[in-house]
C-alpha cells in the first residue's frame, strides 16, 4: 500500500541543553520548558498525550501516564546549532566540521569582492547583529543611501536587508544570488534574503525572506527518496535548505498558521510520500526576539492544529514531529541555542511508550527511509519500536 510520512519541524523548539552545551555558551537552555515557566504554563494536549511531558519539565504538561504515541530526544552529533545543520542531520548528513561563523563581521576582502560583484556602493553593518535591532538603526540610513545591510548572528549565515521601496526584490535577490557563489569557499551555510517595509520606528520584514544553502556534501534521504521515484513536497523553507536537492514540490509559506493550512490541503491530495514541513515563526518572531509570551502562544496554536492533520493519516501513514535546534527566549542572548531535538511519533494503531535518548537527529531520517522503503545514509530508525 502507499505510504506517507508527516514530518514537521518546530523551527527551534529544543528541549533542553545538550552535554555540550557550554562548548556554545548555551549551559542550561531549554526552550520548551523555560516558555512553559515564563507564561505560568502552556496547554498542549495533544502534545502531551503524544508524550511531549516526558523529555523536559514543562509547566502545565505532565508526562502523560498512558501516552498515545512515542517519545524521544534526539542528540545532535553535528558541530554547530544552526538551520542547515539541523535539517541536514535530520535527512542523514552529519557534519564533522562545523559551518563557519564570522563573530567579528566578514573580512574586508570578502566585503570588497561582494560590492564588486553587486555593483553596490558599499554596505552599512558588517557585525553580528539581530535582524530586527539592525534595521532599526541602519534601516533609515539604507533607504538614504541604498547601501544593503549586511550582518551575521552566531550561526553561518550572510544575511542582506533591503528595504523594498528601494532595492526591487528581485534585485536582493541577485544580489544573494552573487553573494552565494563567493562565499562558498568560505563555508558559509547560508545567504539569507532580508526584505522589509514600512517607515523609521515601524520597520516590518516581509514574508519574502529566501535563503540560499551551501551544497550538500553527500546524499540525504530527500535524494534516496527522489530516485526511487517517491514524492517529496517541501513545505516553507525546506526547498531552500536543501536548494531544492531531493523536493519534487516546495511550497512557500507565510508564517506558522500559513504552513499549517498549506499541509493540511496537500495532506488531502498527496497520496503517497514525504511531506516535510518547516513552521518558522517560533524562531523568527519569538526566539531570537526573545518572546516567551509569543513562543507559547505559538506552541499551542500547533498544538490546536494537530487534531485536523492527524485526521487526515491513514493506517499506513506515519507523523514526526521534531526540532532543528533551539533558541530559548528566556536568556540574553537572542542566539539558537545548542539542544536535544524532541521527537514526536504517531502511527495510527500503533501505541505509544518510550524512544529513549537517540544518538542523533538522523534517526528521524533513518525513520522516514525505512518507512517509505528506502535506504538511509546514516541514523537507526525507529520504526520497529513502533509496535507497542
Amino acid at each position: 500500500m502507499p505510504r506517507r510520512v508527516l514530518l514537521l519541524v518546530a523551527d527551534s523548539a529544543g528541549c533542553g541543553a545538550l552535554p555540550d552545551a557550554g562548548d556554545y555558551g548555551d549551559e542550561g537552555s531549554d526552550t520548551i520548558g523555560h516558555v512553559s515557566q515564563a507564561v505560568g504554563g502552556l496547554s498542549l494536549p495533544v502534545m502531551g498525550s503524544l508524550g511531549l511531558g516526558h523529555l523536559t519539565a514543562i509547566a502545565g504538561v505532565p508526562p502523560a501516564a498512558s501516552p498515545r504515541g512515542f517519545h524521544g530526544k534526539l542528540t545532535e552529533r553535528s558541530r554547530g546549532k544552526d538551520t542547515i545543520t539541523g535539517h541536514w542531520e535530520l535527512m542523514g548528513v552529519v557534519l564533522a566540521e562545523g559551518l563557519r561563523t564570522f563573530p567579528r563581521g566578514f573580512p574586508p576582502e570578502l566585503i570588497r569582492a561582494f560590492v564588486e560583484a553587486t555593483g553596490v556602493a558599499g554596505v552599512l553593518g558588517n557585525e553580528v547583529a539581530s535582524g530586527t535591532e539592525i534595521l532599526a538603526r541602519l534601516g533609515p540610513e539604507h533607504q538614504r543611501t541604498g547601501r544593503p545591510i549586511v550582518y551575521t548572528s552566531a550561526d553561518s549565515v550572510f544575511q542582506i536587508a533591503a528595504h523594498l521601496e528601494v532595492v526591487p526584490l528581485q534585485t536582493l535577490y541577485a544580489w544573494c544570488a552573487a553573494a552565494r557563489r563567493l562565499l562558498d569557499p568560505w563555508r558559509v551555510a547560508r545567504v539569507i534574503a532580508r526584505p522589509f517595509v514600512g517607515a523609521p520606528g515601524a520597520y516590518v520584514r516581509t514574508y519574502d525572506r529566501k535563503d540560499y544553502a551551501i551544497a550538500i556534501p553527500g546524499p540525504t534521504v530527500l535524494d534516496r527518496l527522489a530516485a526511487a521515484g517517491i514524492p517529496v513536497v517541501g513545505v516553507g523553507k525546506i526547498p531552500d535548505i536543501f536548494g531544492g536537492q531531493g523536493i519534487s514540490e516546495g511550497i512557500h509559506t507565510e508564517g506558522n498558521a500559513d504552513g499549517l493550512e498549506k499541509t493540511a490541503a496537500v495532506l488531502d491530495r498527496a497520496g503517497r510520500g514525504l511531506v516535510f514541513v518547516n513552521l518558522v515563526d517560533f524562531d523568527t518572531l519569538y526566539g531570537h526576539r526573545n518572546d516567551a509570551a509569543g513562543y507559547a502562544r505559538a506552541l499551542e496554536a500547533l498544538d490546536a492544529a494537530l487534531p485536523r492533520l492527524l485526521g487526515k493519516l491513514g493506517p499506513d501513514d506515519l507523523f514526526l514531529l521534531t526540532a532543528d535546534h533551539g533558541c530559548d527566549p528566556t536568556t540574553p542572548s537572542t542566539d539558537h541555542s545548542r539542544e536535544y531535538a524532541p521527537l514526536l511519533a504517531h502511527a495510527p494503531g500503533r501505541g505509544g511508550g518510550p524512544l529513549g535518548v537517540r544518538d542523533s537527529f538522523a534517526d528521524v531520517g533513518a525513520t522516514v527511509a525505512e518507512w517509505l522503503g528506502v535506504a538511509a545514509p546514516a541514523g537507526r530508525s525507529v520504526v520497529a519500536e513502533l509496535a507497542r
